[in-house]
């Protein structure tokens, strides 16, 4: 998509109704030339969780609905019961509690002010530290991976390289341990090769 900032709010919610998420090609925010990358590939159940868990945390971010009534819509999208609803709710709910605490993990690291990124990778990094933070059995490299694949898809054209510098940089801290554990193995492993 086009790096506008913006991004049209039904577009997330429509493709995710007519369970056409890898399929959007255009976006229908009226901006000619703004396009999706499609992608047909087969999606985990904890993937499908997280991109619900985007679009329901666009909607609070855009819409500033209620996390309850976001949650009861997203539950009866087209798709949903093929997604790990509990990663879901653990997703959606502690992004929503901890939205402060969130922002003020990310806007260190920003070169602007947090009112000029985009709702989408904004909320691509809360759910990013978000996981980052509460789901250790989650590999650090899965998190960055996931949500830089979902900044990819549904973000500015940049955006996945954004969101990649802040998720990464946020990780060296937030699993420092399981970071110097697999850089030690690394190393030990190349030392050995030799």
């Amino acid at each position: 998509m086009k790096d506008t900032g913006q991004t049209n709010p039904t577009t997330l919610a429509n493709a995710h109704q007519h369970g056409e998420v890898s399929d959007l090609l255009q976006s229908t925010a009226g901006e000619p030339g703004v396009t999706l990358k499609a992608t047909k590939t087969h999606k985990s159940a904890r993937t499908r969780s997280r991109e619900f868990a985007l679009q329901a945390l666009y909607q609070l971010i855009i819409g500033k609905n209620e996390p309850e009534d976001i949650d009861v819509f997203t539950r009866d999208l087209v798709g949903f019961k093929k997604a790990d609803s509990v990663h879901y709710d653990a997703l959606l709910h502690g992004c929503a509690k901890e939205r402060a605490s969130l922002d003020a993990a990310i806007v260190p690291l920003l070169d602007r002010p947090l009112s000029e990124i985009s709702p989408i990778e904004r909320a691509v990094m809360w759910l990013g530290v978000y996981e980052l933070q509460h789901c250790v059995d989650v590999p650090w490299r899965v998190v960055l991976n996931e949500y830089v694949e979902l900044a990819k898809q549904f973000g500015g054209t940049d955006g996945h390289k954004y969101v990649n510098a802040v998720l990464n940089e946020l990780a060296t801290t937030l699993r420092a341990i399981e970071i110097g554990s697999s850089h030690n193995a690394q190393h030990s492993h190349t030392s050995t090769q030799n």
